[in-house]
């Protein structure tokens, strides 16, 4: 199966964000942060807010886990910390840059899957399924069909994750399954509750410092960017700016709006950590097939 233009472009963004974070940032993180109340919210405690959700998410494992698969993996720091922690840690990433990058830092002590978690073969079985926001990338449906032929008997679903409230108002914000809808869905699987934590208050002002990076440096740089083409090439300029006048719209609404704060975060966001381990098979409940599916 071929990825999606969608997939390719998100996977493109996905890896410039991460060469940008390693580089200007010094850090390996590609997830929002955990911000404490003694921790100030700028930029260069951005990296240790990080660390402190990786921390967080790993502080939630539950007790008798051994093997994990980690799902959309990034950088592979968060499988590091596991592994320091004496997990077994597999990943699994699409994008061959950061595939490389996992490889380079766990050597063989992990397997890297390069593919997307819907495509992923193997026999191998796991006690818990990790996704740091990852499952957002995935159709509930798919991913927890997956999962539960994934997992060992008895084995955990872990996911730290954006997910979209039910407000009358516009949502200003991209990204996330709605949350309510993702709990019908999970009602309908194989799956008991164990942890349901709403961080949304501590990693909201991640999105202010998003929003100050791209009003204070990138739209700054766009302007000068734009005003050398106008002095250097000005009918190439208006040409663009006439055919791509659309795209150029659009981008500008959705990353210079100024709509990507922490308040509307927390006005049209959820984000929890949620905890599931496999139930027991009941007559009430559905069934599932060898390749993960449920029985009709």
């Amino acid at each position: 199966m071929h990825k999606s233009k969608k997939a390719v472009s998100r996977n493109i963004g996905v890896e410039i964000g991460a060469i940008c974070s390693k580089y200007f940032l010094k850090s390996r993180h590609l997830h929002y942060g955990y911000w404490t109340s003694d921790l100030e919210v700028d930029i260069a405690n951005l990296r240790i807010a990080q660390e402190n959700y990786a921390r967080f998410l790993v502080s939630h494992i539950p007790p008798g886990v051994k093997s994990i698969l980690d799902v959309g993996c990034g950088f592979g720091r968060i499988a590091e910390m596991l592994f320091d922690a004496g997990y077994q840690v597999d990943c699994v990433s699409p994008s061959p840059y950061l595939s490389s990058q996992v490889r380079q830092l766990l050597g063989a002590r992990s397997h890297v899957f390069e593919c997307l978690y819907e495509e992923l073969e193997t026999d191998n079985r796991y006690d818990l399924i990790l996704f740091s926001e990852s499952f957002q990338y995935i159709k509930p449906q798919e991913a927890l069909s997956k999962t539960l032929g994934l997992l060992k008997e008895g084995g955990y679903i872990l996911i730290c994750d954006i997910f979209k409230r039910d407000t009358p108002d516009k949502n200003l914000l991209p990204g996330g399954h709605r949350l309510k809808t993702f709990y019908d869905i999970i009602s309908q699987y194989p799956f008991e509750l164990v942890e349901d934590l709403d961080i949304t208050e501590q990693t909201a002002p991640t999105l202010d410092i998003a929003n100050d990076a791209l009003n204070e440096v990138v739209r700054p740089s766009a302007d000068l960017a734009q005003q050398f083409l106008n002095d250097r090439y000005p009918l190439m300029s208006r040409c663009l700016k006439f055919l791509y006048r659309k795209r150029i719209s659009k981008i500008g609404e959705k990353y210079f709006s100024g709509a990507k704060t922490g308040e509307n975060f927390k006005k049209f966001k959820s984000y929890r950590l949620l905890l599931y381990r496999q139930a027991d098979v009941i007559a009430d409940r559905p069934r599932v097939t060898s390749d993960g599916s449920l029985e009709v």
